[in-house]
């Protein structure tokens, strides 16, 4: 299998180192690496469980990589624990802020295979072995000093760096952000929409009120089509009532005949009740004129 470019050290560790004649040689256990000029020689394995044996690999015999081995050409040199122990590493060392707190630790590193020059170190803020841990990049040209055991650097936190792997707190935390940003974008965008459309209706105003209609005509309201469509609808509304009211007054003074009356009267009273009944002839004697009474 051909080898990438670059490579994270964790990567390198957590497989198991194969030989050219098939023999396993255990895992790797340690980076080695020359820290002062920031290059990667080589890596550590640990051939078995029982024993204080290891064995140090070259980084030049690598030759290919699989999903859970690494394939070296080759034999190891043979090492011990102490020896082992006192080799110079960046890795797990805490790393040092400007005012001498302490913001992480080194978890990891990039390397180019070619060359073993690491190209950037991975810093970690909590526990990196526990996972979805976030991890930031930082650049070997930012370490100021280099002791035993820790970085120091200029930072004043660790959001200063870019973020290379963001954790599920970090990504909420980082999307919320945006989502924020975002909104007051927004509602700036609609709060100038807003004050333009003010200023639009502020100006037109303006122009309506010093806009005359006439040299010597009064200045029309707005609200003059309103008062005569009230007005019109007004009379239109008195006129209906007063021809409704002349014709109930009409109707009570003189009411229709009854049609289907004369149907129902008797034979001898089918006569028209205006007509006088000839048989009712007045008395002479009596004035038809005075309004005195007969009797007296």
């Amino acid at each position: 299998m051909a080898l990438p470019d670059q490579l994270l050290l964790s990567d390198l560790l957590r497989r198991q180192v194969r030989c050219e004649q098939g023999h396993e040689h255990g895992m790797g256990v340690l980076a080695w690496m020359h820290p002062p000029v920031h290059r990667l020689l080589g890596w550590i394995s640990k051939p078995s469980h029982l024993g204080s044996k290891r064995l140090a690999w070259r980084l030049n015999q690598l030759r290919g990589l699989g999903e859970q081995e690494l394939f070296v050409q080759g034999e190891g040199a043979d090492t011990d624990l102490l020896t082992v122990e006192r080799l110079p590493t960046l890795i797990d060392a805490a790393l040092i802020g400007q005012q001498g707190q302490v913001l992480g630790s080194v978890a990891d590193a990039a390397v180019e295979l070619s060359s073993g020059r690491i190209l950037h170190y991975l810093v970690a803020r909590s526990d990196p072995r526990l996972p979805g841990s976030s991890r930031w990049r930082l650049s070997p040209d930012r370490l100021l000093d280099q002791q035993p055991g820790q970085v120091v650097t200029a930072l004043t936190q660790l959001d200063e760096l870019p973020l290379a792997r963001a954790s599920v707190r970090q990504e909420f935390l980082r999307r919320s952000r945006r989502w924020r940003d975002q909104i007051g974008e927004e509602t700036s965008r609609l709060r100038d929409q807003f004050q333009e459309v003010g200023g639009r209706f502020e100006e037109r105003l303006e122009g309506w009120l010093e806009e005359p209609d006439g040299p010597d005509s009064p200045r029309r309201s707005p609200y003059a089509d309103s008062h005569s469509s009230a007005d019109s609808y007004s009379s239109a509304n008195s006129y209906s009532s007063a021809n409704s009211h002349g014709a109930w007054e009409a109707w009570g003074e003189d009411p229709d005949p009854d049609p289907y009356g004369s149907r129902y009267d008797p034979p001898g009273d089918r006569r028209s009740r205006s007509r006088p009944d000839p048989r009712q002839r007045p008395d002479p004697g009596q004035d038809q004129d005075s309004d005195e009474d007969p009797w007296i």
